[in-house]
Parts: C-alpha cells; sequence; structure tokens
C-alpha cells in the first residue's frame, strides 16, 4: 500500500491545527420534548447548522457501518472503526452470523479447543443476554449452544449479564424466558443458567474504570460467590427488579447466583471446564478475559484461578494478542487515517475521558493499541468519575475542552482528536433533564474550543458517531408516541438511535467556497474520514470511500 498522501487539487496544505470533535450519541431526530439534543439549549452547534453549504448528515448505524442490516444500531465501536479507517468493514455481529451460517465457527481451531472439554467437564458462557446485536445477540448465542449440544457437549453453563441499556429496561424478563426455553430444548444435555447481574454492575466494565464490577462477576460466575441467591433465573431477575412501579435497572442488577435445592450453586467453574465469551464487541469483555487468562494477575484477588480452555467470541485486543484463542477472527482493517498521518509525519492529538478514550485511539485506528509512531502521537486519557452518570451529567467535558484547547494553542500538532461522551453515556441512563443539562454542557465546550480553534487560524470537522441523547423515551412502532408506565410516565429509551448524525465543516483557516457534498445520499461514517483528510490539505487515499467535501 502507497501510504504517500497527495496534495489537494482545492485546498491547501496547512500547518495550523485541524480539529475533529466527536459528539458521542449525539444525532438529529424528531425535535419533540424527549429529545435532549433538541430540548437543550444549543447556540453552538445551531449557528453550525445554519449554513447549508456547511453542515448535513450522514448514516451511521446498520450496513453503513458494515453492520448486518438497517435495523441494527450503530455503536461507538463500529463508528469510531469507519470515522478512522475511512472504509465500510465487516463488523462483529456480522462476522459471527457469517461464521454461523457456513459453520466455520465449528471448525476453527477456538471451537475446536474448548471441544476437549465438551465430553467430561461443564461449558461455560458468559455474556449479556440481548437482542440488542450492540454487544451480543440472543440468536446467535442460542445457536452456539445448539451447536455445542450436537457436537457433544453434555453439562452447559450460562451466566447471563442482563441488558436495559441497548434494548428497553425490563426486557430481561422476556430473555430470561427464551434462554431457559432454549436450554430446555437441548436434548441429552444438562444445561441450566448459572449467575447473572446487571451489566453496569457486574463483569463488563471497559478500559479499567471500575475493576470492582469484574471482581463481582468473577466470584458470581466462578466462585458461585454473590449475595443474592436463587433456584431459578426468573425468580432473580424479577425479585431483584423490585417494586415494578420503581424498579431497579435491568443493567444495575446486583450479581446474583443460581442454587441448588440444598443451596449450593449450580455452575461454578471447575479445572477443565471450558470458559466461552459470547460478546463480539471487545470493550467490555478485555478486563474478565485478562481475569481468565493471565498467571500473573493482580486487579482484585481472584482467590481461586481455575485452568480452563478460555476462549472469546472473538480476540478483543489484537495487540495484546487476548484472547489467545477465539471463535471468530476480528475485522482486520488496514489503511487507517492514522497510519496514513503518520507515515506522513503529519503530528495528531486525541483525547477524551476513559469512557471513550479507547474510541479516538484503538478503535479509531483499525483496533489496534499503542501508537503508529510515538514521537508524531500524543494520546491524553482523563479519567472518568465512577458514579452513575447522570449523578454528574458534565462528567470530564470541562477537562477534556482545556485540554484541547492546550493543544491547538502549542503548535505541535496538526490533527486534534477530541471525543465528549456525555451525550451518550448520560443518554443510556434514561434521565431526560441530565441528557439535556449534558447537551447543553457539550454545546458550550465545543463553542470553547472553536473560539480557540479560530483564534489560531485552524480548520475543524464536527461530527457524532451514532444518535442517542436525540430520543430519551421508547415509542410505539406505528404512532411513534411515546410509550407510558402504568402511572403515566414515559417509559425511558437507554439505548443507542437509528437517528443520522451531523457532519459540519468551518474554521477561520478554511478557504471561502469549501463545501460539502450534497449528493451522496447514503453517505455514512466512513465518508467523513476523506474530509478530515482533505481539511488537511491532502487528496483521499483510494481505498477510502469518498470525501463528504466536493
Amino acid at each position: 500500500m502507497d501510504f504517500q498522501l497527495k496534495p489537494h487539487s482545492v485546498i491547501p496544505p496547512t500547518d495550523k491545527p485541524v480539529l475533529v470533535c466527536i459528539l458521542d450519541g449525539w444525532g438529529e431526530n424528531l425535535g419533540d420534548q424527549y429529545n435532549a439534543v433538541h430540548v437543550a439549549p444549543t447556540p453552538c452547534t445551531d449557528a453550525l447548522k445554519e449554513d447549508k453549504s456547511r453542515w448535513r448528515t450522514v448514516k451511521a448505524h446498520g450496513t453503513a457501518v458494515g453492520l448486518p442490516s438497517d435495523a441494527d444500531m450503530g455503536n461507538s465501536e463500529v463508528g469510531h472503526n469507519a470515522l478512522g479507517s475511512g472504509q465500510v468493514i465487516d463488523q462483529g455481529a456480522r462476522l459471527v452470523d457469517i461464521a454461523l451460517e457456513t459453520g466455520q465457527m465449528f471448525e476453527g481451531d477456538g471451537w475446536t479447543y474448548i471441544s476437549e472439554s465438551f465430553a467430561e467437564n461443564t461449558v461455560h458462557f458468559i455474556g449479556l443476554l440481548s437482542d440488542g446485536g450492540v454487544h451480543s445477540r440472543l440468536d446467535q448465542v442460542q445457536a452456539i449452544l445448539k451447536g455445542a449440544a450436537e457436537r457433544g457437549a453434555k453439562r452447559i453453563r450460562v451466566h447471563i449479564l442482563t441488558d436495559g441499556r441497548d434494548v428497553p429496561d425490563g426486557s430481561s424478563k422476556r430473555f430470561v424466558a427464551e434462554l431457559e426455553a432454549g436450554l430446555a430444548a437441548l436434548s441429552g444435555v444438562d444445561a441450566k443458567i448459572a449467575s447473572g447481574g446487571g451489566r453496569m454492575k457486574v463483569t463488563m466494565d471497559r478500559y479499567e474504570a471500575d475493576w470492582a464490577m469484574v471482581q463481582r462477576g468473577w466470584e458470581a460466575h466462578v466462585l458461585g460467590e454473590a449475595p443474592h441467591r436463587f433456584q431459578d433465573a426468573a425468580t432473580a431477575v424479577r425479585t431483584l427488579r423490585g417494586d415494578e412501579a420503581k424498579p431497579i435497572s435491568d443493567q444495575w442488577l446486583p450479581p446474583f447466583v443460581i442454587v441448588d435445592s440444598d443451596d449450593k450453586p449450580v455452575g461454578t467453574v471447575e479445572d477443565g471446564d471450558a470458559v466461552v465469551l459470547f460478546n463480539f464487541r471487545a470493550d467490555r469483555m478485555v478486563e474478565i478475559s485478562k481475569a481468565f487468562e493471565y498467571e500473573e494477575f493482580s486487579a482484585f484477588d481472584r482467590k481461586r484461578f481455575p485452568k480452563t480452555r478460555f476462549v472469546g467470541m472473538m480476540q478483543y485486543d489484537g495487540d495484546l494478542k487476548l484472547p489467545a484463542r477465539f471463535l471468530v477472527p476480528p475485522p482486520a482493517i488496514h489503511g487507517t487515517s492514522g497510519e496514513y498521518l503518520a507515515k506522513n509525519g503529519i503530528t495528531t492529538f486525541a483525547c477524551s475521558e476513559t469512557q471513550k478514550f479507547g474510541h479516538v485511539t484503538f478503535f479509531w485506528n483499525g483496533n489496534r493499541s499503542g501508537f503508529f509512531d510515538e514521537k508524531l502521537e500524543t494520546y491524553v486519557e482523563i479519567p472518568s468519575d465512577n458514579i452513575p452518570f447522570n449523578e454528574k451529567p458534565e462528567m470530564k467535558a470541562r477537562e477534556i475542552t482545556e485540554a484541547g484547547k492546550e493543544a491547538l494553542l502549542s503548535g505541535k500538532y496538526r490533527m486534534v482528536r477530541i471525543n465528549y461522551a456525555n451525550p451518550d453515556m448520560v443518554g443510556h441512563t434514561g434521565d431526560l433533564d441530565a441528557a439535556v443539562f449534558a447537551c447543553k454542557l457539550v454545546d458550550e465546550c465545543v463553542a470553547d474550543l472553536l473560539d480557540t480553534l479560530n483564534s489560531v487560524g485552524g480548520r475543524f470537522l464536527l461530527t457524532a458517531d451514532h444518535g442517542n441523547a436525540d430520543d430519551m423515551v421508547q415509542r410505539h412502532k406505528k404512532t411513534n408516541e411515546a410509550l407510558l408506565d402504568d402511572a403515566g410516565r414515559p417509559l425511558a429509551l437507554t439505548s443507542h438511535t437509528l437517528a443520522p448524525v451531523p457532519v459540519a465543516i468551518g474554521g477561520a483557516g478554511l478557504p471561502d467556497g469549501v463545501r460539502l457534498r450534497q449528493d451522496l445520499p447514503n453517505a455514512g461514517l466512513a465518508n467523513i474520514t476523506g474530509a478530515c483528510i482533505n481539511l488537511l490539505g491532502y487528496e483521499v487515499p483510494s481505498h477510502m470511500e469518498p470525501s463528504l467535501i466536493e
């Protein structure tokens, strides 16, 4: 691959910074009272929208970002893959679908490895019980369980993490019923749910923000230790959710274990067992993978470290080779914008808080950890607070802004990449008022950044990776009206949306007449990459999607 960037025919290269600003979870959607982006006072982004020659929307979900269908919500991982690579790559869910459809999953090295435990030991499956298609999908899990049973597994245990975030809250009860029916249908197999808990309470931490989550999962899944013990999962979920008038959200359920009539856990992990993580998305499986795979481990006291045949659905970190064995090879993304910038001597600064730091680095760079060229790249992670994000919806936006301003003023960087996590992370809590506050604050921070950028004569591109805060209520599928609970209160929507996302360009250093194309109606996030490269003053590499800039 030829990595030499060619000068743009109209936009001259600049030694001033180009700011790429991602408003994570900020979609363009129906403007009603449940759209936090619409309700919040956002004068900065509203002003950008007024210049129709330099503002438009693009698709951020479904086939536009490599997902199986246009019914699939986008997410931050595939979104940043597309934004960073300029390519539409078959992504996790689609790769798993292909592996199941072709039978390749059951022929690979990962499957061969776990099958050594089928006859004499237990096979454990751990992951998010959901049909949201962001981290996992229940139909895929059912197909894998059936495949294991048909290929000789005698004892299966499933350790579930309830969602309520990528799917409607309360849907855990339906998913548990469907899973239990699927397990009961496995002929000649001792198959049960063994433990569980909510995804924001148990196991699924990311970026090492809260190892206590992983420890709670380890103790429930592996050791059979948890503060709540039940004889079946349906009772566990129903009881732990509590008062249906004001239930505990699925995502925050405490850890629980399933026990037999003698109060013994039905599914502890023992030497010789196989363990499969069935999430295909990487970020929230890295830490539990380390706990299962690493002999040397100090993040928490495991108490007991069984020798298992451990695999992931995919390899969650290619640089760490973690896990070493997996069922489906990850997408290989080469020729990303980050690699091009490094090979052309272009200095880069990337910053976000912990919750999205991996998105502007690892995922942006094609699922690659570390630097392309450490001398040219600076990555700054601002630690996220370890609290529910609606309790402090400002999160670290102000600190990110200050870091971005410092980078813009330093004169060291030609590309400054910023991600504001607030609209997504606060949107996931379902708290409309907090999401409105988050969007208002982010708009203020963007205005501050753009003022600094303009003071040094820079250029900018502002966009988002998917929708979330743009719709905070569950809706009737036919009428689009808000769904209400028995008390007449709106049912919160905590998942991403299918909304398109904004793209705006500008800056004091951008020549007059440079505008966004309006002739690409199906443009997606991958088309943004070329625009970023154009703003630096270069032509788009031929393997990337066409630029949005005319």
